[in-house]
């Protein structure tokens, strides 16, 4: 198996694993240990992608990055921050938009 396919099985199967329930307000923090993020991303260094700090940075300035990032978050993404794809994620509209806003704010 080669790293990314490892990855991404890894990645499938800790999003399988995970939950998290419509009825709880979400806590973006918890939410990205849940959906196995942090398996990839941390906040100030890069991992397998890049740090939030990084991410928050990129998108600064951008009105429609909650928008952007949430769709990513969901249905995953490659080309902007190297040649490695980040999988979809099984998270509600809410829980994307909350964890982009929760990573755009990452200083």
């Amino acid at each position: 198996m080669t790293l990314p396919t490892t990855l991404l099985t890894c990645c499938g199967l800790l999003l399988a694993a995970a939950g998290a329930s419509a009825a709880n307000p979400v806590n973006p923090a918890e939410l990205a240990k849940a959906k196995a993020c942090m398996a990839c991303h941390a906040p100030d260094k890069k991992l397998v992608g890049p740090s939030y700090r990084d991410v928050a940075a990129k998108y600064k300035n951008d009105k429609g990055a909650v928008a952007k990032l949430a769709t990513k978050i969901q249905k995953g993404g490659s080309g902007a921050w190297g040649s490695l794809a980040m999988p979809a994620n099984a998270v509600t509209d809410a829980e994307a938009k909350a964890l982009a806003q929760w990573v755009l704010s990452t200083k």
